[in-house]
């Protein structure tokens, strides 16, 4: 029993369980606003565009996840805009947008000498969260978390018909950019733990597992929070044992839990048109 609980005697181990408790269902929330919207590339364009702005951050002196927050606002921003005024599908302009910002923080990294560590940037570094961290990700997930769950109606009439939200007096344009913001600060509370790459895992597989294992939308929220704090629990975990980045595990861990709910959506199918 003892060698059961020792992961938690650790003080990393325990700041690494607390900012996934933290992160998981502001990240989890959102995720099933995405995956409703078809907005699941918009979650990774986001994610890779936060490259530029966090160097530029370090060569200007300000704080990483100020430089994060305007790279993905910006990108988020961007997107919509060249969408709404041009013929070009929103995949398309997001592929060329996320690229090109990438693309940017690279070559940007590469013409300065910093102590900047891009695969912590990248990957996360969960296991060396520190006091800091966890009070940035906590105070952003929360705010997020409250916003989503006081305002879930009104994110949720504009995800399935922003025509008809529009109609019902519901102020769209507030709606889409909001939702853009929530999700360039999201990213940002992630930016330490998961990274940056990484961080796109947890703002799709936990809705897209919710909604293949449910139909209405208050069990899609709360099953896609479940989703995300048991992978997160389990991953880190698991991690200790296998001696592995806690952050690759946690993804491993949800890509076994889609694919799980799809053959457990297939088979309902089949067994309802078999009794049909």
């Amino acid at each position: 029993m003892g060698d059961l609980l020792l992961p938690f005697q650790f003080a990393f181990m325990q700041n690494a369980f607390v900012i996934v408790a933290l992160i998981a269902p502001a990240a989890a929330m959102l995720s099933t606003f995405l995956v409703l919207k078809g907005w699941s590339l918009m979650g990774d364009a986001t994610s890779h565009a936060v490259l530029p702005g966090v160097v530029l951050a370090y060569v200007a002196g300000v704080p990483l996840i100020i430089g994060a927050f305007l790279a993905g606002l910006l990108c988020a921003v961007g997107t919509g805009f060249i969408k709404e005024n041009s013929r070009i599908k929103q995949d398309t302009v997001m592929g060329v947008v996320f690229s090109g910002m990438f693309g940017l923080g690279i070559v940007i990294y590469t013409q300065i000498e910093s102590a900047l560590h891009l695969d912590h940037i990248l990957f996360g570094n969960m296991l060396g969260v520190g006091r800091e961290d966890l009070w940035t990700a906590g105070l952003i997930s929360g705010a997020v978390t409250l916003i989503l769950g006081v305002k879930w109606r009104d994110f949720l009439a504009h995800s399935f018909d922003p025509v008809q939200a529009r109609m019902i007096g519901l102020r769209v344009g507030w709606l889409h950019y909001g939702l853009l913001a929530i999700l360039s600060a999201t990213i940002v509370a992630m930016l330490s733990s998961v990274g940056i790459i990484l961080s796109v895992a947890y703002l799709i597989a936990p809705g897209a597992i919710a909604f293949l294992l449910t139909r209405r939308f208050t069990a899609m929220l709360m099953t896609s929070v479940a989703a995300a704090l048991i992978s997160g629990f389990v991953g880190i975990y698991a991690a200790f044992w296998l001696d592995a980045a806690p952050a690759p595990t946690i993804v491993l861990i949800l890509t076994g839990m889609f694919l799980a709910a799809l053959l457990l959506r297939q088979l309902r199918e089949r067994r309802s048109r078999i009794s049909a």
